[in-house]
């Protein structure tokens, strides 16, 4: 990860964010369609691609965001939002999303952006750092990374039911 450095997310960065993004979140989809069986998952996301893109580039230009780029081109990106007080999220920063490029996972990246996160949030003097994922296997390595970086995991489980 020596030739990586993180740097703000600029808009023209947004199209290639999308399409790795979508490369990486596919396996992602694929766990939920798997644990939820067809039905569900097709009433939950009917175009995955088109929601997940829209959602990905839609944190891009509203949320604080940067990229970890190599060679000038992004292969990983990050999101965060803050939180102000309330009853759910308390006074918080929260990291929405990261994803790094399936060329370049399991190479530090995903961990450096977490850590690179964090540290804007202690920056901002949030008292509290939130990240949230999926149980399903799809969201292990995400999990991981999480984990290493110190975050505590809370078991939570959501029920669906075709009607």
């Amino acid at each position: 990860m020596t030739d990586v450095r993180i740097r703000t997310l600029a808009s023209t960065d947004i199209d290639a964010v999308v399409e790795f993004g979508l490369r990486a979140w596919e396996p992602v989809f694929a766990s939920f369609q798997q644990v939820l069986g067809p039905t569900v998952f097709t009433r939950t996301w009917p175009d995955w691609r088109t929601s997940q893109a829209e959602a990905i580039a839609e944190a891009c230009r509203s949320a604080h965001a940067w990229v970890a780029d190599s060679g000038g081109t992004p292969i990983g990106f990050v999101t965060l939002v803050f939180h102000g007080p309330g009853p759910s999220e308390p006074d918080a920063g929260e990291i929405e999303m990261v994803a790094v490029d399936p060329a370049h996972q399991r190479g530090g990246v995903g961990a450096a952006l977490v850590a690179f996160a964090v540290d804007r949030l202690r920056e901002a003097g949030v008292p509290l750092a939130i990240i949230a994922t999926g149980g399903d296997p799809g969201h292990a390595p995400a999990r991981r990374v999480y984990e290493r970086a110190g975050f505590i995991g809370f078991p939570q489980t959501r029920y669906y039911l075709p009607l």
